[in-house]
């Protein structure tokens, strides 16, 4: 199964994938959400998911998948390799981390380890991990509050360190109106009025100061 939430990318790598010897595409999804049903509907083995998705982001739906199983298997296949991301992404529970960068010949041998129960991360992010298990990573932590999504986690973070919503906008390479729902779904999740609360609530859960 493919997730992803622009058009252009689901058609091409469906195209793609239906090339691949061995690989059958059940279902494309548009979001999160909408993974997690399909994933119910079709059961499939491996689910190749983007982690910057609308209503329900990527790691969030791996996260809820991981929790009904060995099935599906998720593969994180994203343009994103930030120590975040990739982090997030492994601790929801991916077995895998692909950039879009990656050609057929990568997403094929990444499935197929995958699916024998090994894990497959592209070269780019392995020095994310190696990171981490050093204690050198920053990213979130594993359990967040508040129903908080990991994305959310890391605004919540950046504006504990004092960055405004088109500072953090550009941390993050996104639009100030994505930032601007991220930290409105914050103070509603989290039960704050103002930026001083939500400061207060980072540094009280940990989820500031790296």
């Amino acid at each position: 199964m493919l997730a992803d939430d622009q058009r252009v990318v689901r058609e091409g790598l469906g195209t793609l994938l239906g090339l691949l010897d061995g690989i059958e595409l059940v279902a494309t999804a548009a979001d999160g959400e909408e993974a997690v049903a399909l994933a119910h509907e079709h059961d499939p083995d491996i689910v190749l998911m983007d982690l910057r998705m609308p209503r329900v982001d990527g790691i969030e739906a791996i996260r809820r998948l991981a929790a009904r199983g060995d099935r599906p298997r998720a593969i994180a296949l994203t343009t994103y390799a930030d120590d975040a991301s990739v982090l997030g992404a492994l601790r929801a529970g991916a077995r895998g981390y692909l950039t879009k960068d990656a050609g057929a010949d990568e997403i094929r041998a990444a499935v197929e380890a995958v699916a024998r129960g090994e894990a497959a991360l592209d070269p780019s992010v392995q020095h994310h991990v190696v990171a981490a298990l050093a204690g050198g990573s920053a990213a979130p932590p594993s359990e967040l509050p508040n129903d908080l999504t990991a994305r959310e986690a890391e605004v919540l973070g950046l504006i504990a360190e004092g960055l405004t919503n088109a500072e953090i906008a550009d941390r993050l390479v996104v639009s100030a109106a994505t930032v601007k729902t991220h930290v409105n779904h914050i103070f509603a999740k989290a039960g704050v009025r103002d930026r001083a609360q939500a400061v207060v609530y980072a540094y009280s859960h940990g989820l500031a100061g790296g």
